[in-house]
């Protein structure tokens, strides 16, 4: 749970799959927690819902529109010096090839390779639970 002294941000995720395989990315070398893996997404501005924040910080970060579906999970977990409440939902996009837009680079990886991509805390442990339920 939050602490009262530890913000929280709001943050959403993509679960996008193909074939089999989940789309990440790797936060760029100047973002908060650089170089690590995370499923696409980004922070929820005030007076956004989430799924406007999802649309919005996918088609910035790797250049597709993305169709929200249905959350699938939401995690809180505590950093230092504040706390992240992260949701996940189910998205897919329609003919447009995800790139490299606002990220260092992007994968679709097999959940047996996932252990091969470091992961922030909380999608550590959003990828958990994911892969324990079958995704």
């Amino acid at each position: 749970m939050a602490s009262a002294m530890r913000p929280t941000i709001r943050v959403v995720s993509a679960e996008i799959q193909r074939e089999g395989k989940y789309l990440i990315t790797q936060r760029s070398a100047r973002a908060v927690l650089p170089m690590l893996w995370e499923f696409p997404g980004g922070r929820v501005r005030d007076g956004e819902s989430d799924s406007e924040a999802l649309q919005r910080c996918v088609r910035d970060r790797i250049g597709v529109f993305a169709n929200v579906g249905h959350r699938l999970l939401e995690v809180v977990h505590d950093y230092s010096t504040y706390s992240v409440s992260l949701a996940v939902y189910r998205c897919t996009f329609g003919e447009e090839e995800p790139w490299a837009n606002n990220v260092a680079a992007l994968a679709w990886v097999s959940p047996e390779d996932f252990a091969d991509y470091p992961f922030p805390g909380a999608d550590q442990r959003t990828v958990e639970l994911l892969l324990k339920d079958g995704g």
